[in-house]
């Protein structure tokens, strides 16, 4: 296992300016949407919608292959190259005169949306597997402190135009990109690595590889239907505000503000107090109770206060992807970590393809005046997909939820 004081923090920042740079842009992206459309919120929730699919649709197919060949070349080459194409779609997507703009934009980024697998990978490449929880959640707090400044930011270069944010996250990820190059060491040494195979670089050969391992594929379908769910947040989030409650983009951006503050806190505090207590089985079981309470409260939110208290409850519901994944992570050696993460990478695509579609619909046909009003129906659509994935976890994880202990690591 290679050790570098240099690594984790590099990935740490990565993650930060990652999701400054994808929150910067929450706050203006109806505005940015009517603006080159001339179409209704409404409607421009549905063409954020096909937005998001692109992207997902693209990082579905090459999120596998990434990770295999981070497996084989290393992983510094694969982020790298990640973080140079986000700078390009936060250009592309300011200089955006047409929807065609912001889909070539988004389908580049999918291509190479790498950046969270691959630094998934160099935590699992050197952490010890008893610790991976705690680290996958340091990435966790790094992606709430990104919600913490990326749209309080975003809310304020808002004021100035919706393209000004798109300029300043290109300008961070670009400077990422700069200060990997010079700082991020290698951490799969070459004797770990493995031959890059077509066959299992693809999301079906990949699942299939996966699926040879004991109990991993019943995880991913939990991850995938948990995933689902949770999409709900990026895609209506700033449209539910504007419509519930009128909001600007100021106000969209303190409430994403918010969730992040929450979302550091317990990924970046709370899990390492939990975990070691209660084991990650556990800590997961309580996070599902946690999310799905969460969505059915915002469904039907009416006042700030109530919404503030939701947001502190859906924090806890963070505490499972870190662990979910730790238990996922333990059981694969460590020259397959690359292909792993690759392959939940494209299961969350998978989420991401069908997710944003389901709830930006859902949104647009209960906020309209006709009908059913009820504009917090995609909170609904979540909890359900959220109890699904609940009760598939603990069927996979009874044992583990009895006893507190998770399966042994798989050796390498």
């Amino acid at each position: 296992m290679v050790h570098s004081r240099h690594a984790v923090p590099f990935v740490f920042v990565t993650v930060l300016i990652d999701m400054i740079g994808f929150g910067i842009v929450l706050p203006v992206l109806p505005g940015l949407i009517m603006e080159i459309t001339g179409e209704s919120l409404a409607q421009a929730a549905a063409y954020s919608g096909f937005l998001l699919t692109a992207y997902a649709l693209l990082q579905f197919f090459f999120a596998p292959v990434l990770g295999s060949l981070s497996d084989r070349f290393g992983r510094r080459p694969v982020l790298l190259c990640s973080l140079f194409m986000y700078a390009v779609n936060y250009c592309l997507a300011g200089l955006a005169g047409s929807l065609l703009w912001l889909f070539a934009g988004r389908i580049m980024t999918g291509i190479a949306g790498a950046t969270h697998a691959t630094a998934n990978a160099l935590v699992a490449d050197i952490t010890p597997p008893e610790q991976r929880a705690q680290s996958f959640g340091l990435l966790g707090m790094a992606i709430g402190l990104g919600f913490i400044f990326g749209p309080a930011l975003g809310g304020l270069l808002g004021e100035l135009g919706p393209r000004a944010p798109f300029y300043a996250a290109a300008a961070l990820a670009l400077l990422n990109c700069i200060y990997g190059f010079f700082m991020l060491p290698e951490t799969l040494p070459p004797e770990q690595r493995r031959a890059f195979d077509w066959r299992r670089a693809n999301p079906f050969g990949a699942l299939s590889r996966i699926a040879e391992f004991p109990g991993l594929m019943g995880l991913a379908i939990v991850m995938l239907f948990y995933n689902l769910g949770h999409h709900v947040y990026p895609s209506v989030w700033a449209y539910f505000g504007l419509e519930r409650f009128g909001w600007g983009s100021s106000e969209v951006g303190l409430s994403l503000t918010a969730v992040g503050v929450m979302m550091a806190i317990s990924q970046g505090g709370l899990i390492r107090v939990v975990v070691p207590r209660i084991g990650p089985a556990r800590t997961a079981l309580l996070a599902f109770f946690a999310a799905f309470a969460a969505y059915l409260g915002f469904a039907f939110v009416q006042t700030i206060p109530a919404l503030a208290m939701l947001i502190m409850l859906s924090a806890i519901g963070n505490l499972l992807g870190p662990s979910v994944q730790s238990i996922m992570s333990n059981q694969v050696p460590q020259n397959e970590q690359g292909e792993l993460q690759g392959v939940l990478a494209s299961l969350s695509s998978v989420g991401a393809i069908i997710g944003p579609l389901l709830m930006t619909q859902l949104f647009a046909r209960y906020s309209d005046t006709e009908g059913l009003y009820l504009p917090g129906a995609p909170f609904l659509a979540a909890a359900c997909l959220t109890l699904g994935a609940l009760l598939l976890f603990a069927y996979n994880c009874r044992t583990e939820i009895r006893t507190g202990v998770t399966a042994k690591p798989t050796a390498g």
